[in-house]
């Protein structure tokens, strides 16, 4: 499970190093795609092989569904670590994401998200109210 908060920095080749406690998990490889409210998601390799299965049977008769899997998918990239822990972000993503030198991960249950620094603090900013009102309507019962 991916949890917690990290904030490596992309360096000049758009390279960055992956939260140290993550790295034997995604070493074999992973995928990053847009994700929504303008991050990235990363997914290890067989957990972006179950969203895409879950994906392909929803019906392609459905305009929303084909837009959302070209959105998806499009952006798509594998990578596979390098020795030192780095991925390479590709730079349609890292202009996608409005990523900086300043990025922050976040841990989200089965994928990490990358922010650009600045605006996952406006998020959580933007945010912060709206989750102490609302876990009782989001997930019933949770807390």
């Amino acid at each position: 499970m991916f949890l917690g908060t990290h904030t490596p920095r992309l360096d000049d080749k758009g390279r960055m190093f992956l939260p140290a406690k993550y790295r034997e998990r995604l070493a074999a490889g992973l995928v990053v795609t847009r994700g929504q409210e303008r991050c990235l998601y990363v997914f290890p390799m067989a957990e972006f092989e179950r969203v895409v299965s879950t994906m392909q049977s929803t019906p392609t008769t459905n305009r929303a569904v084909r837009d959302y899997q070209r959105v998806f998918l499009s952006g798509a990239s594998d990578e596979i670590p390098d020795k030192q822990g780095r991925i390479t972000i590709p730079a349609a993503l890292r202009d996608y994401a409005g990523l900086s030198h300043e990025c922050t991960v976040i841990g989200t249950g089965g994928r990490l998200e990358v922010w650009d620094t600045a605006a996952w603090t406006a998020y959580l900013q933007e945010n912060e109210q709206t989750f102490s009102e609302l876990s009782e309507e989001v997930i019933p019962g949770l807390l």
